[in-house]
């Protein structure tokens, strides 16, 4: 239950997640102006998350982002992103695309929603850490992935079995050079 319906759509977000901070630029940018999403950072303050949704922990807004509606209800995730896509001037020309079923299928919500479950997970390995980790498997794809890359800056020749060609490149000419 929300203590309070705001007149616009309010967008929650963690303020300290760089990856959060970028989109949240963006929806403001997209906004051109009109007041039609409040964006709010969750910062530390419980009783101002308390004021907008008694419910609502602020440790599941750090988690995923939530939309507190004009109605006093709540979407969270990317049923959130869903609906702020909808609203924003520049992206409303979406609404026939959320609008569309295919049986009981909304494929373009479950699409946005796949996305943002995806970023969501990996939001940590793109340098927030605020917005909890991340589960084994993207843990180890990354440290994979590293491990790839710390191989190929510190030692190419290494992987060169991997590439067409093996051999060395011949140095450059010096074009500086006078005879």
């Amino acid at each position: 239950m929300v203590t309070h319906a705001p007149a616009a759509p309010i967008l929650l977000y963690n303020g300290e997640c760089a990856v959060c901070t970028r989109i949240a630029a963006w929806v403001r940018a997209s906004a051109h102006g009109t007041p039609v999403i409040d964006l709010r950072p969750i910062g530390d303050d419980p009783a101002a998350l308390a004021r907008l949704n008694p419910h609502l922990d602020i440790w599941d807004a750090y988690e995923i982002v939530h939309l507190v509606m004009p109605d006093g209800s709540m979407k969270t995730g990317g049923a959130a992103v869903v609906e702020v896509l909808r609203t924003l001037p520049n992206t409303r020309w979406s609404r026939g695309l959320f609008a569309l079923h295919v049986g009981a299928i909304r494929p373009a919500a479950w699409i946005v929603d796949a996305g943002y479950t995806t970023l969501a997970e990996i939001r940590p390995l793109l340098g927030c850490a605020s917005c909890g980790s991340t589960n084994a498997v993207v843990r180890s794809v990354h440290g994979t992935l590293e491990r790839l890359a710390s191989t190929w800056r510190n030692d190419r020749r290494a992987l060169a079995p991997y590439f067409h060609s093996a051999s060395p490149r011949r140095p450059r000419a010096d074009n500086n050079a006078h005879s």
